[in-house]
């Protein structure tokens, strides 16, 4: 393929202002692939809730970065709309080791998604990657560790935490090289695995403040999650992914960064200090 052909393809980026989508955005841009960012706040309007606009979205569209909806179903009508539009790849992010969650009620929108992308004609990849480093200071447990403690349903079983520059990094890759990666899955861990405890120490020995680190059960954490203001059914969801990390399934590192990348994913460490030293935790 000419290059001037290449410079013609364009690169759909779902989830546009979100965690990774930004992130994937900036990347691909900086590769000087034309990216179109969608989102429901973004100029080009996607709304997994609004098929009528799907179309305009996936007009001229060579590869997509596919961020599910969280219900299941969505997903398998866009795949649809996306052949029948001309696309060719799609890149999709789901979560660590889907197919062994089993009777968990946790992810099946995920397991939804991948369903509908691993069973199209389209050339797809899956990332599959962890808990992410950046949910201390960008998400669910950014509050609670500025208040001064984080209470979660997680003990002794470790999360090896990916840094989210790690999946962008993977997955701009994955969408710059056609073929490479087709048919495959990728399960997206960092170096180690750590406890939330020991996660939580690191986090207050670089910011020099004083956070704890408090197991609580299942249902404690959901209640919890509800006084904050959280539907019921969201905070079970996220309290079911912890039951099901209890289950150590999930606790292994792999080399899933290494094999994409051809290089060691970033430490934990090395996200606590930039994070600290950016003030993430700072009252």
């Amino acid at each position: 393929m000419s290059n001037a052909a290449m410079s013609n393809d364009t690169t759909l980026v779902l989830g546009a202002t979100g965690k990774t989508g930004r992130r994937v955005a900036a990347r691909l841009r900086l590769r000087g692939t034309q990216v179109r960012a969608a989102s429901r706040s973004s100029r080009t309007r996607f709304d997994w809730s609004d098929p009528d606009g799907w179309d305009a979205v996936l007009r001229g569209i060579t590869a997509a970065y596919v961020v599910p909806p969280p219900v299941p179903g969505p997903v398998h009508e866009f795949v649809a709309r996306a052949e029948a539009a001309g696309v060719r790849r799609l890149v999709l992010l789901s979560g660590r080791g889907a197919d062994t969650w089993g009777d968990s009620t946790f992810g099946l929108d995920m397991r939804s998604a991948e369903d509908a992308v691993r069973g199209s004609a389209l050339q797809w990849t899956v990332l599959r990657p962890s808990n992410f480093n950046q949910n201390f200071d960008e998400d669910l447990f950014h509050a609670p560790l500025v208040a001064g403690g984080l209470a979660l349903p997680a003990g002794a079983v470790p999360e090896p935490f990916i840094d989210i520059e790690d999946v962008a990094d993977a997955a701009a890759a994955v969408l710059a090289e056609p073929g490479r990666h087709a048919g495959r899955i990728y399960e997206l861990t960092g170096p180690r695995a750590l406890t939330f405890a020991e996660a939580v120490e690191l986090i207050s020995r670089a910011s020099g403040l004083p956070i704890t680190y408090k197991q609580v059960s299942a249902a404690e954490y959901t209640a919890a999650l509800v006084e904050e203001g959280w539907g019921e059914a969201d905070a079970h969801h996220v309290a079911e992914m912890f039951v099901l990390m209890e289950r150590g399934v999930l606790a292994e590192a792999t080399d899933g960064i290494a094999t994409v990348l051809g290089r060691a994913p970033r430490t934990f460490e090395d996200y606590v200090v930039r994070a600290a030293a950016a003030g993430a935790w700072r009252p």
